[in-house]
């Protein structure tokens, strides 16, 4: 690739920073292919797998990644094990932004489940369950088991 320096002596200072910002005093004379493009959604939730994957590689399975919170209550999600936390969760239900949100939400403000966990249902009358917690691990009674999307119709009150 071939750069064309940019001299000009009529550069005010203010063309010149917009120079250094936008990718220096130097512009590139051919186009390179450019990249795919990456939302920010996506980066995020890859860089917060790809940084629990590491963190979990380095630490053992009761390590605390998060805090989750109901209250004056603390829910935590550790590395886990394949069959509970964190590990769990992303090899069968798969870990992303929306995932994060969901457990979030659930434990903030859904209802109990009689699963030791909370779950959050459609505003719809009978309400259907939506996204499942499970609480209570071999580490503690407050940690996240697993979470998931519920795909089967739950029964619900008669409204």
């Amino acid at each position: 690739m071939h750069f064309k320096t940019v001299t000009n002596a009529r550069n005010s200072i203010p063309a010149v920073m917009a120079a250094i910002l936008l990718g220096g005093l130097a512009t590139p004379t051919a186009a390179a292919p450019a990249p795919a493009p990456v939302t920010h959604k996506k980066a995020v939730a890859n860089l917060a797998a790809d940084s629990y994957d590491a963190i979990c590689r380095r630490n053992p399975r009761h390590h605390v990644l998060k805090q989750y919170y109901r209250g004056p209550g603390v829910y935590t999600l550790r590395c886990g094990t394949a069959s509970w936390g964190w590990k769990h969760i992303k090899a069968r239900h798969g870990w992303n932004a929306a995932m994060d949100k969901k457990i979030s939400a659930a434990f903030w403000s859904g209802q109990p489940n009689g699963r030791g966990g909370y779950s959050t249902y459609t505003a719809t009358c009978p309400s259907k369950e939506k996204f499942r917690t499970i609480v209570g691990t071999p580490a503690g009674r407050n940690d996240l088991l697993t979470a998931y999307t519920v795909n089967t119709k739950a029964l619900a009150a008669p409204c």
